[in-house]
């Protein structure tokens, strides 16, 4: 017997107001202490002396409790955004404690990130294995399909600890939220530039959804250092009072009235919206164990792209080992295919096909070999680009902070800081990403949906234009070229239509042009140009610079007349050139990044950005510049939003 707490409100604002249901179940009424303390700093930061009635609970265990109000706590303006545990003395096990968060009295104008606490997923498992007052176990037949917020039942965060304390120390300025908050919109996200999820994030409503994909939509980035996340959809009913899960499209009544609303997996029918389309992965290619969580704790992730920024700092190379302690007891997965070694998503479960695959596990034994607690599956930490809008890493597993706190892992920590700082920023904006390697280039061109390349050692060679670090095909011998290019579509000339293709200048002054096919194909001679260092072509002609730093220009109908390259303006020193949407993008030998309107008469060159050291390489494909560089480097970035002057 003791007393029995809940709130009125998983969040309050600082300067706010949050009601506390206290109950005393010994029916006598006592005097007690409720004692606040700080999640992340395990610090009490209050205590107050309250009176406890008692009250009568119904006799329904999934019910409102309907106690009333018992304290009132108002949260300084001091109070940091945090998240805050509240403990009634005496109490009784597994109701006298609570779990609320602070959230910002002025959301956005102290901090980048906002850190979502995943409160719908507490309350999923809430009263666990008692008959029908929880949802949970999800086989059971006598489980509840709707259950109360308004009752005893949330303690301390599990998987959430770890990180919730590795983020408190460390030099990040936080905001945090409950994940009820992005269902209601009682903060705006929009005033962040980074969400974070974190822990175990299983139970997401179609407006927790909206509100993040609206935000990636709009430029916002998402990290999700969770597994199993977005795997349930519920509902709040009830005025937000009452959570609603089925599990069953049967059996919910609002199967073929509201198919959006209906509570099942989010990949299931009726609802048919993957969760991968938003996190990237799927708890249903992932993995499990549902026994002694210490017959895990050996699993580790692989390195697949060490090259990428996430790893930067961290020392690991790819094939090497990390993070045991991380992988939790659910991971998610991408459905993933081997191409030379290299992992690349299909895109077939709904994983975005810009999808890049960072590191995985194989956790296969999980669920054989007389296991019987575990379910076999991988788990698939990568990051993609939305179109047009932001950023999403995931790590894709419930553990990611288990080594965060006690036993600090440096390679998890420099990923976690890596991520929080590259996603708290505008981004990607000038920062150019490593997508592999391109090792002794001299000239870079996308043709039909794949980027050539040709190497000093006259060979030529292709590959997908994607962030994935993928191997380079051999597409046989080159010429000695000295620069490569192809318009972004078929050109007009006095022989008739050429279809697209590769153009390229030898280092004998010949102009040559290639199919962009991908078996056997010559190189044939179409007419003479002058040493060139850079070339770019469209559907009018091709754009050169020379030795002298000249910008010039030969129409599709003057190649093979015996026309001069007529002059168009000063180059300014580029040394790489390409042409997309309209506009001549060049890097000077200084490393600046120009761009200037494919015209036919001098007008001056735009400074961007700048670029890696040592480009010897430049394409332009679907919004991204590539480069490749000197040192064998492949990056590529978005092309930039500000447009060229025209005079």
């Amino acid at each position: 017997m003791g007393l029995q707490v809940y709130t009125g409100a998983s969040s309050v604002p600082q300067g706010g107001c949050l009601d506390f249901h206290l109950n005393d179940d010994s029916g006598a009424g006592i005097n007690a202490i409720l004692v606040v303390s700080d999640l992340g700093t395990e610090k009490e930061v209050a205590r107050f002396d309250v009176c406890v009635g008692a009250h009568p609970s119904p006799a329904d265990p999934a019910a409102d409790r309907g106690w009333p109000v018992g304290f009132t706590l108002d949260v300084p303006l001091s109070w940091p955004s945090a998240v805050y545990s509240a403990d009634v003395h005496p109490g009784t096990p597994g109701q006298s404690r609570t779990v609320f968060v602070v959230r910002p009295a002025e959301p956005g104008a102290h901090a980048r990130i906002l850190v979502s606490v995943p409160f719908p997923t507490f309350w999923a498992y809430a009263w666990a294995g008692v008959p029908g007052a929880s949802l949970y176990p999800s086989c059971d037949p006598g489980r509840a399909r709707r259950v109360s917020l308004r009752r005893p039942g949330i303690s301390d965060p599990g998987w959430e600890a770890a990180l919730l304390e590795w983020l408190t120390a460390s030099d990040f300025d936080v905001d945090y939220c409950s994940g009820f908050d992005l269902h209601d919109g009682v903060i705006p996200v929009g005033a962040y530039q980074l969400l974070v999820c974190i822990g175990h994030d299983e139970y997401w409503t179609a407006e927790m959804r909206d509100t993040a994909e609206c935000f990636l939509a709009s430029g916002g980035n998402i990290a999700f250092l969770t597994g199993n996340t977005c795997w349930w959809q519920f509902r709040l009913e009830d005025d937000g009072r009452t959570m609603v899960c089925y599990r069953e499209a049967a059996e919910d009544p609002l199967t073929g009235v509201d198919d959006a609303r209906v509570t099942v997996p989010w990949s299931s029918a009726p609802l048919d919206r993957p969760e991968n389309t938003l996190t990237g992965t799927s708890f249903g290619r992932g993995a499990a164990w549902f026994g002694d969580l210490a017959a895990i704790a050996s699993a580790t992730w692989t390195v697949r792209f060490a090259d990428h920024w996430v790893f930067e700092g961290t020392g690991l190379v790819d094939g090497d080992s990390f993070g045991a302690g991380t992988i939790g007891y659910e991971t998610d997965a991408a459905e993933v295919v081997e191409e030379d070694g290299v992992p690349r998503v299909t895109g077939r479960d709904g994983t975005p096909t810009t999808f890049v695959v960072l590191a995985t596990a194989e956790l296969a034994d999980w669920g054989r070999g007389g296991r019987q607690y575990g379910q076999s599956g991988t788990a698939t930490m990568g990051v993609f680009r939305v179109p047009g809008g932001g950023t999403v890493f995931n790590a894709a597993t419930t553990g990611w902070g288990g080594v965060m706190a006690d036993t600090r892992d440096p390679a998890i920590d420099r990923i976690t800081c890596n991520v929080l700082s590259r996603l708290s920023g505008p981004w990607p904006g000038e920062h150019w990403e490593r997508i592999g390697h391109a090792w002794r280039i001299v000239g870079l061109a996308a043709c039909d949906d794949k980027l050539f390349a040709v190497d000093s050692d006259r060979h030529l060679w292709v590959r997908d234009p994607v962030g994935q670090k993928l191997s380079w095909a051999s597409l046989g011998p080159a010429p000695s070229l000295c620069a490569l290019a192809s318009p972004c579509e078929s050109t007009e000339s006095s022989g008739g239509q050429r279809p697209i293709g590769l153009y390229a200048v030898t280092g004998d002054g010949r102009l040559v042009w290639r199919k962009p096919s991908l078996d056997a194909a010559d190189w044939i001679d179409i007419g003479a140009a002058p040493e060139l260092a850079a070339l770019a072509a469209n559907s009018e002609g091709l754009y050169g610079v020379t030795a002298g730093d000249d910008l010039v220009f030969l129409s599709h109908e003057e190649i093979a007349t015996g026309a001069a390259w007529s002059y168009v303006g000063h180059a300014h020193q580029i040394v790489v050139m390409t042409n997309v949407n309209g506009c001549l993008w060049g890097v000077t030998a200084e490393g600046t990044l120009c761009a200037r309107l494919a015209v036919r008469y001098e007008i001056d060159w735009t400074a961007l950005g700048t670029c890696p050291a040592g480009v010897t390489g430049l394409a332009g494909h679907a919004g991204k510049l590539i480069v490749s560089t000197n040192s064998g480097q492949l990056l590529w970035r978005d092309i930039p939003a500000v447009a060229p002057r025209q005079s």
